[in-house]
């Protein structure tokens, strides 16, 4: 007997709806992790490279930025790959556990 709310199975349009929501998630979370490193970056290489805020930056200040930026964008690029493969193992050793 049919339920007033289907058959009890997911339906095809059920599950592609799901995925693109998951997709759209996904993506809503990249982008807020980017925005939350551009923050940090500005905001802790501007304390530590621009000691005496002016009109211009020197040449000092200036590779200073750039190898602040450069450390900050290494390192969460090495903490993202390793909490990547950290969830796939995860996900590979208990079946049925997602994110």
């Amino acid at each position: 007997m049919s339920s007033l709310f289907g058959s009890g199975a997911p339906s095809s349009d059920m599950n592609a709806r799901k995925e693109q929501m998951k997709q759209s998630i996904q993506q809503e979370l990249a982008i807020a992790n980017a925005q939350q490193l551009i923050n940090k970056i500005n905001e802790n290489c501007f304390a530590k490279c621009i000691t005496k805020p002016s009109t211009s930056l020197t040449s000092s200040q200036e590779t200073c930025l750039s190898q602040c930026m450069s450390l900050y964008m290494a390192a969460f690029d090495q903490v993202s790959r390793s909490y990547v493969s950290r969830i796939s193992k995860e996900r590979g050793a208990a079946p049925g556990i997602g994110l």
